[in-house]
């Protein structure tokens, strides 16, 4: 069996090859795929730099890791027909085909199309950060970078009970951001009235805490969101920064930063990478409830009941063989587009 999958090589540059399909190992499940979400952040952050600096020694690969589609042919409880919504770097590919082990796999539920199930990577990448920020009921959050992980982030956070600002440079990514409903504030961060607004939405009690959702040079948003923190009768700054979206950032600690926690929240959750997991091993529930599968299964349920909005975030669709133009779009012009759906 051959499938067509979407390549990247050491240069930046983005083809379509047919190639034959592995074979799937012990604990794998063959999808003929439906709809893939392409990742501007994660999948397409190395782009400028191989095109500045080319590698040929890099051969093409093939790359995606959140697709969706149905089951042709099954491993355990993931029966053939079964439609599903599958992640997974190195497996859930852009393409025709994509051979993924079954604890990446979660059945679509009632109500959810392939195209919204082929987000779930991303909205549990989201759904970790807010676990990792333990964000609740009438706290104040701030999200920078309103990319896809951004917006998800967002509609969770305000789910939970939290008030949110989203915060961007980009019109296209703030209008989308108002137009889920989730967000109370949506400010450019060259705003130069920023902070007072935001001490508005606050009511001038400050920020319980934000997150950081984006790459590269994260200190120009870090410093921003620390500013508007809350604040102690010592002078201190208290809250809870998250960074999921890979930033760098350079910062005095100690009494150059107050009490402020920083955390990290890697990938979408605990199991990913572990590959007896993946293939279908499980930790003891009570000690590890929120797992990448679980994750997975959440967002999709709320998807189903209409509460997690991923419409907005689409920007463009195309079919597999226009993949390449689409992302050099991303790449080139990320002021002009957000989402992309394949549909191979």
């Amino acid at each position: 069996m051959r499938r067509r999958v979407l390549m990247l090589d050491g240069s930046g540059r983005f083809s379509v090859e047919d190639q034959p399909l592995p074979e799937p190992r012990e604990g794998e499940v063959v999808i003929e795929v439906r709809a893939c979400c392409v990742s501007p952040g994660t999948e397409l952050g190395s782009v400028p730099g191989r095109r500045k600096e080319p590698n040929l020694d890099l051969p093409p690969r093939p790359f995606g890791y959140s697709n969706a589609g149905t089951v042709v042919r099954g491993s355990g409880p993931l029966q053939v027909g079964t439609p599903v919504a599958a992640m997974g770097g190195g497996y859930a590919l852009h393409a025709t085909h994509a051979v993924v082990p079954r604890n990446l796999c979660v059945p679509i539920p009632d109500g959810v199309t392939f195209e919204q199930a082929a987000t779930n990577h991303l909205a549990a990448t989201a759904l970790h950060a807010v676990r990792r920020g333990e964000f609740t009921l009438g706290e104040h959050v701030a999200v920078y970078g309103l990319g896809i992980v951004g917006h998800f982030t967002t509609q969770i956070a305000s789910m939970a009970g939290s008030h949110v600002l989203g915060v961007d440079r980009y019109p296209l990514r703030r209008e989308r951001a108002l137009a889920t409903g989730w967000a109370e504030l949506v400010l450019d961060p060259l705003d130069p009235d920023f902070d007072a607004r935001a001490a508005e939405l606050c009511r001038g009690h400050g920020f319980d805490g934000g997150v950081i959702a984006f790459g590269g040079d994260g200190v120009p948003a870090f410093k921003s969101l620390v500013r508007i923190l809350k604040q102690s009768p010592d002078g201190h700054k208290m809250g809870r920064v998250v960074v999921v979206g890979g930033a760098r950032i350079e910062h005095l600690f100690a009494a150059g930063l107050g009490n402020v926690d920083v955390r990290s929240s890697a990938r979408p959750g605990p199991g990913y990478h572990d590959d007896a997991w993946e293939h279908g091993a499980d930790y003891p529930p009570v000690f590890v409830p929120w797992t990448t599968r679980r994750n997975v299964e959440e967002c999709l349920r709320w998807m189903a009941m209409g509460r997690m909005k991923t419409e907005p975030l689409i920007t463009h669709r195309c079919s597999l063989e226009e993949a390449p133009a689409a992302c050099d779009l991303l790449v080139e012009q990320p002021d002009q587009a957000l989402g992309v759906l394949l549909s191979p």
